[in-house]
């Protein structure tokens, strides 16, 4: 592991990929920064951090031999990874929000962006970018639903012990991806999906509301959710919201 650490930065995930796109990285290369000023989520939105409150990494993963159809994995190696961070950390109720929060009960506790660079219709390697809210406890007024460790667990976490620890278990992961564990990777995912198999009322894209349960993954990583009439349904990202 390479470890690069930055006073302040736009975006560590942008940074690492300028710097893949110059250079030929080691594998689980790390950029992580005390402040990241324009930090990136998912569908463009913005990721809001504390300057030296939280972790803000972005690490560079390849030789994992997966097909594009097969991405979904990857993205339950690294929700899988967090989530089993924050178990041994006794906080409380975490589940995986689809695609990649990570919550305690309801509230958003981390993000995930990954951005896979994709060659000969493998993906040849990925930039996972991480926001982790650890010893944050003020958050503005528009942010609902977010915490911290250190607002769940009342004292200050070491920045650096905790990086350490979530590369390791991005390791673990990873290797299991590599030794083709998918139905092991998916099944663990499944058990702490969060809402999975509970009635709940979604969003559309053209903002109707609509009950349904959340019954899975399907094979191109939309959400599978059983409707009212129990048709199954798949959703991508853009296409459905919890209301």
């Amino acid at each position: 592991m390479k470890l690069i650490k930055l006073n302040a930065i736009a975006s560590t995930s942008s940074f690492l990929k300028e710097m893949a796109q110059n250079s030929a990285l080691e594998n689980f290369t790390v950029v992580t920064t005390k402040e990241q000023t324009k930090g990136r989520g998912q569908q463009s939105n913005s990721w809001i951090s504390e300057p030296h409150k939280n972790l803000t990494i972005s690490v560079f993963i390849k030789d994992f031999d997966l097909e594009i159809h097969q991405q979904k994995y990857l993205n339950f190696a690294i929700s899988l990874a967090i989530f089993n961070v924050l178990l041994e950390e006794e906080i409380p109720k975490p589940s995986i929000k689809w695609p990649n929060d990570i919550l305690s009960a309801k509230n958003k506790i981390c993000g995930i962006l990954i951005e896979n660079n994709i060659r000969n219709h493998k993906i040849y390697a990925t930039i996972v970018g991480i926001g982790l809210n650890v010893n944050q406890t003020e958050f503005p007024e528009f942010l609902k639903n977010v915490t911290s460790l250190k607002k769940i667990k009342d004292f200050n976490f070491n920045l650096d012990a905790l990086l350490l620890r979530l590369i390791e278990k991005i390791k673990e992961k990873i290797q299991l991806l590599v030794s083709k564990k998918y139905e092991e990777l998916e099944n663990d995912y499944l058990k702490v999906l969060y809402k999975k198999n509970i009635p709940t009322m979604f969003k559309d894209s053209n903002d109707v509301l609509f009950m349904g349960i959340i019954t899975g993954i399907s094979n191109s990583g939309n959400l599978l959710v059983e409707l009212e009439d129990e048709t199954v349904k798949e959703f991508g990202i853009k296409e459905i919201s919890l209301a």
